[in-house]
């Protein structure tokens, strides 16, 4: 589960306004009238890469009678139950009043973490009143205007601590839960649906010399060695330019809606022709999506010399692909079987390194050895850059971040030689890596 950000706060200071710019949409009613929220409400968010659940609450109430108020405060009281941290909102331009410096204190003695965020700051009406905020105690206000979308970034830089230490502690996506979602994908005619028939063992899906006979990603359920597998045949993507005709538009989508929702895909390309410049695309497209990857070269059976079909596909995944080095080739002829049975050990090898975890400990351990050995370079001004922390947010596909003094300053080369790093040292071959800098602070600021 995301993390959970509950909006409280007094009645009419802008939770349910901010709560609609946080999900995109105009879910929670928003009027001048004190009291429109009286259930809580929640909602898909995201802010910047941040994604999150968001709570809308009822305005805060000192009431703990059986009386409509006193309800509607124990309903904010269950939803901070399950609060990553709460954003307790404050009207900037009517200053603190009581009953915030109230809910305030009530909000410290909980125990929750809290962000105070100082609304209607636009313009300078509220200048004051985001002066005024510091009283309550809960650290420095973060300056907002929920209708207009002011202050937004400073609001990322407030929650992603939270968001991203819950996502570091929520346990990984079981793999063995569920079965493997596998996309088989490439240009026209390089024979997906004869590969899926072949896998299955049966005239499932439509076949023959005709190119663009698939139109829909078909989805076939099949199980492989007691591993259930979602196998889902893709139409060909061709390239962008030549997809003229509406129904082939829709078509290309689907494909790539498969490819979004798949773990691996398997790329099937035409070994008799190599890997061309719209297998480069495809190939791309699936790792900019962030899905593990396989290639299959099909037709292996009418390729003459074998050894320099191979070298030529590997050495153009070298150069033009160098952003998962590793990517496993399998050759096969799918017509005949014969390299079928490559495949599949394949995927699920694919797949257990996409669902890799690295420990913290051994990630920092390999960080000093890599900077000692390479020492970033100088930032501007001849300041040095400090790498000091590096974890591994998520896995699917492995996510890292790395703390640093001066993330502007590390230059792309640098990021490349810390990946290529950390794919060596932890047997990360094939798949996708994200390395996300982050701003350590300052402790002598």
């Amino acid at each position: 589960m995301p993390a959970t950000v509950v909006i409280v706060g007094r009645p009419n200071v802008g939770k349910s306004t901010l709560f609609n710019r946080l999900v995109g949409q105009r879910l929670a009613l928003v009027d001048d009238t004190p009291g429109v929220t009286r259930d809580r409400r929640e909602g898909t968010a995201s802010l910047g890469d941040l994604g999150f659940q968001a709570v809308d609450t009822a305005g805060l109430e000192e009431a703990f009678d059986d009386s409509l108020a006193a309800r509607m405060r124990r309903q904010t009281e269950q939803a901070l139950d399950a609060a990553a941290v709460v954003l307790l909102v404050v009207d900037a331009r009517a200053g603190v009043t009581p009953l915030d410096e109230h809910f305030a204190d009530w909000l410290r003695r909980g125990g929750w973490p809290v962000v105070l965020v100082a609304n209607k700051c636009e313009g300078r009406t509220g200048e004051a009143g985001l002066l005024e905020t510091y009283r309550l105690g809960l650290g420095d206000p973060v300056p907002v205007s929920a209708e207009h979308g002011d202050g937004m970034a400073l609001l990322y830089e407030a929650l992603q601590p939270f968001v991203d230490a819950e996502a570091a502690e929520a346990p990984d996506e079981n793999a063995e839960t569920g079965p493997i979602r596998l996309a088989i994908a490439g240009r026209p005619n390089v024979g997906k649906s004869t590969c899926v028939n072949a896998l299955v063992g049966e005239e499932r899906l439509l076949t023959g010399p005709e190119a663009g006979i698939t139109r829909d990603a078909i989805s076939v359920a099949w199980t492989y060695e007691g591993r259930e597998v979602r196998l889902v045949d893709t139409a060909g993507l061709r390239r962008k330019a030549r997809v003229a005709e509406k129904l082939e538009k829709l078509s290309v989508a689907d494909s790539l809606r498969a490819i979004r929702f798949a773990e691996v895909v398997v790329l099937l390309l035409d070994a008799t022709v190599g890997l061309e410049k719209q297998d480069l695309t495809i190939a791309r497209h699936v790792v900019d999506e962030g899905r593990a990857l396989v290639l299959a070269a099909n037709k292996w059976d009418l390729v003459a010399d074998r050894q320099a079909a191979m070298a030529g596909i590997r050495d153009r995944l070298e150069t033009s692909l160098p952003q998962v080095k590793g990517v496993p080739v399998v050759p096969l002829s799918v017509l005949t079987g014969k390299g079928l049975e490559r495949l599949m050990p394949a995927v699920l090898a694919a797949h257990a390194v996409w669902n890799r975890r690295v420990a913290t400990a051994p990630l920092n351990d390999w960080l000093a050895a890599a900077t000692e050995r390479h020492p970033p370079p100088m930032g501007k001004g001849g300041r040095r850059v400090r790498l000091r922390y590096i974890t591994q947010a998520k896995a699917r596909p492995p996510t890292f971040v790395l703390f640093t003094s001066r993330p502007e300053d590390l230059p792309d080369a640098y990021l490349r030689y810390l990946e290529n790093g950390l794919r060596e040292a932890f047997d990360l071959p094939g798949t996708p890596l994200r390395l996300t800098l982050r701003k350590g602070k300052n402790p002598y600021a």
